[in-house]
Order: C-alpha cells, then structure tokens, then sequence
C-alpha cells in the first residue's frame, strides 16, 4: 500500500476514504504520483486496511461516501483489491475503483459486483496521443469501457486536459463520440493539468517533460466540455455530492 486519505471530495461520490496501492504499468507524462510506479510500501493485510476503513465508517456514511481504490493502479494488486472491495461492502458503504483500464482483464466479474462505481481514466483516444502520454497501448482501455458499457457498470469517465498534449480536437472529439456511445456513463470528468506533483519528479530526480506547461484556461476548459456535452454527455461542473442516494448527482 503507498498511502490512505480520508476525506477527499475528488474520488467519487461524497466524502471518500481513499485507498492508494502501489504499482502502476503506465508512465504517464503529468503523472502526481510518480512515486506509486513501483510496487514499494508498506506491506499491509487487507484486514489491517479494512480496520482502518472501519473506524471511518459512520462518518463517511453520514458524508455520503465511500471507499475508492486508487494508486498507481489497483488492478496490478486485483486479489488484494477485491478483499478490500468486498470488505467495504460488507461494511456498508459505496465502493469505487479508479483505474487507467489498462489492466482491465484482471477485473473479474466477481469483482464487480463488489463495485459500485468505476472511475475510468481514458488519458486520450488517439492511439499515438495516448502511447505518448503513457508509454502504452490504447485499446486494452477502450476494451473494458465497452465490456462496462454492456455490462451497464455504473461508470465516470475521466479525461485530463494537458494544452499541447491531449488538447488536439480530433483527440477530444475522438473520444467524446466514443464515450457518447457508451450506455452506462453517469459523468464524465474533465481535470484541467496541474503542476501540484512536479516536485514529486525532482525529488526523484526523474526527467519532468511538462515541467514549463501551463494549466488550461477556463475558455480551453469550456471548449472542451461543450464537445462532450454535444454528445449528450453530463460533465462535471466542479460541485460535490450532496447526501441522498449513493452515487446519484449533486
């Protein structure tokens, strides 16, 4: 396990008990946790990680919250994921999984049903875009988005806007049309780039390629969800969950 928050309003619906595990395939270029690559930590059962979620458990359900896997990429650690799913569940509370999907094959069936939300960050939809953000291969990604859709997997689909990498408007449109075709899509998130992990780069003295890149504007910000909202797609508007059913829109 690299580290656990508790509190966070980004990681799903309400107020989250985030779980992040080490180990991540992907290479992504504006990565924030470069040092959750490798699969180093702190070795933990998944009952020691279950305790912890346990004695937050009244206060994530009073927030309308839950507990969401992320990293690095929980799906390199699928047996130790599900424990932890499965757990939670049997606690009470909404469970989520944020993954890139490049791992996507590990996800069983089983383990979905202890799901009940995916955070599915789809980096770009042009196959050269996406190898350059990563240093991976595309389709493994796009392979489970439409396993979920079929399976009507309650899904949120994250797309981070980097000006002069996944910015292009035939990637962004790309992938609009893909996700507008999609049957079980509840939102789809755009996350404007940020610089807050550049330090984590430096301190492990990795080369940082976006180190002179600025935030999106809000005028970029805004071209890009009105593509996907002509697609009939709800995108997020930057407001938090409110209480009443798990998982429904603010």
């Amino acid at each position: 396990m690299h580290s656990t928050e508790v509190g966070s309003f980004v990681d799903g619906p309400g107020i989250r008990f985030v779980v992040f595990l080490a180990g991540c395939p992907l290479r992504c270029q504006y990565c924030h946790n470069p040092d959750a690559w490798q699969c180093k930590g702190e070795p933990t059962e998944a009952e020691e990680v279950l305790g912890r979620i346990a004695s937050s458990a009244d206060f994530l359900k009073a927030g309308c919250g839950g507990v969401t896997l992320s990293g690095g990429e929980p799906l390199m650690q699928a047996e130790f994921a599900h424990e932890i799913l499965e757990g939670s569940k049997d606690l009470g509370l909404h469970t989520a999984l944020d993954t890139s999907g490049y791992l996507g094959d590990r996800l069983t069936d089983e383990m979905l049903e202890a799901i009940d939300l995916v955070l599915l960050d789809i980096k770009s939809y042009d196959p050269e875009t996406y190898r350059e953000v990563t240093g991976v291969d595309v389709e493994p990604t796009l392979r489970l988005a439409e396993r979920l859709s079929e399976l009507r997997q309650p899904a949120w689909i994250r797309f981070v806007l980097v000006p002069g990498l996944t910015d292009a408007p035939e990637n962004v449109a790309g992938l609009a049309r893909f996700v507008g075709r999609l049957a079980n899509v509840q939102r789809v998130e755009i996350l404007p780039f940020h610089q807050m992990g550049k330090h984590k780069w430096e301190e492990l003295r990795l080369p940082y390629k976006l180190a002179d890149t600025q935030p999106p504007t809000p005028e970029e910000v805004g071209r890009v969800r009105a593509v996907f909202e002509a697609q009939g797609l709800a995108v997020n508007d930057g407001r938090f969950a409110t209480c009443g059913p798990v998982g429904a829109e603010a």
